[in-house]
């Protein structure tokens, strides 16, 4: 029987995360569960020299998750959204646990650590699936960058001074233009994040859809869209304006976008796997996390 083998992701810089993980890492052993850390900053600080783990090489084929049953991330959204990057490629599940301020992408909280690491243990999880977005950058036929997004995908301006001057292209079919701050391109996963700070909508995860959020546009027609899934979204800089953008993927990685850079956006074939603990419903989750009232809800009772 192969021996079992989580990949752990944290803040090497929070000293909280660092011990929080030194805990996991020595229960996950005493279960027999083999524990990887990515090579780098993590594995060489005091949480690979003083506990029993194992490198984890990006260069491998595969990348750093090759192999590994599960990637458990502590931290906030930004240390999850990394640790997705991290498993991308691999059919390896993604566990958060929230370490930061509101925490959509985790699945735990620190104060359930004990509950979280004994559900590791005994496989108790499932594994759902969401969807994620493909990305192209080109200018005149030249490709500028190709990534991928769980979130969303941003096209912003990237000067405080000027605005964007945008074309957005639905199914090969110009939509608008727009002279606006940028525009938010987002999965329903990411509906929680940067697109409602936008003003977009909550989308539930079980509907498969694209969203587009301007960003402070300048036109009569700027309401924020939500597509197929199998929408053909594209996003022209309008030649000869004197915008200059940046393009992001999940607020992480970035590409400098010149007047008549041409951002292409679609559904990606590969989703993201996330571990679920348990079969709460996504309104308690928006509840929890927003804090939503709901005083006076009677529910189910109001029927007996």
């Amino acid at each position: 029987m192969s021996t079992r083998r989580i990949l752990l992701v944290a803040h090497p810089g929070r000293p909280e995360a660092l011990e929080i993980a030194g805990q996991v890492i020595d229960r996950l052993r005493e279960a027999g569960i083999e524990v990887a850390l990515p090579t780098g900053e993590l594995l060489d600080g005091p949480l690979g020299r003083d506990h029993d783990v194992v490198p984890a090489d990006a260069d491998q084929p595969g990348g750093c998750a090759a192999g590994v049953e599960l990637v458990v991330v502590l931290g906030g959204d930004g240390t999850i959204l990394r640790g997705a990057e991290i498993a991308r490629g691999s059919e390896a599940p993604l566990l958060g646990v929230n370490l930061g301020h509101v925490g959509f992408l985790a699945e735990a909280e620190r104060d359930d650590l004990e509950a979280t690491v004994e559900h590791i243990v005994r496989r108790a999880y499932t594994v759902e699936e969401r969807m994620a977005l493909e990305v192209t950058g080109t200018l005149d036929g030249e490709l500028l960058c190709s990534s991928w997004a769980l979130n969303e995908v941003t096209v912003e301006k990237a000067s405080r001074e000027r605005m964007l001057t945008l074309t957005v292209e639905i199914d090969g079919r110009p939509l608008s233009t727009w002279g606006c701050d940028g525009v938010v391109m987002a999965t329903p996963t990411g509906s929680t994040a940067y697109a409602f700070s936008a003003g977009g909508p909550v989308v539930w995860p079980g509907v498969e859809a694209v969203l587009v959020v301007p960003i402070s546009a300048h036109a009569l027609f700027a309401r924020p869209l939500v597509l197929a899934p199998q929408a053909h979204l594209a996003v022209d800089l309008v030649a000869g304006t004197e915008g200059h953008g940046v393009l992001w993927c999940d607020g992480r990685r970035a590409v400098d976008l010149p007047p008549g850079a041409r951002v292409e956006v679609t559904r990606s074939s590969v989703p993201v796997r996330l571990a679920r603990l348990t079969s709460s419903p996504f309104t308690d989750r928006l509840v929890a996390k927003f804090d939503l009232s709901v005083a006076g809800w009677r529910g189910r009772q109001s029927a007996q």
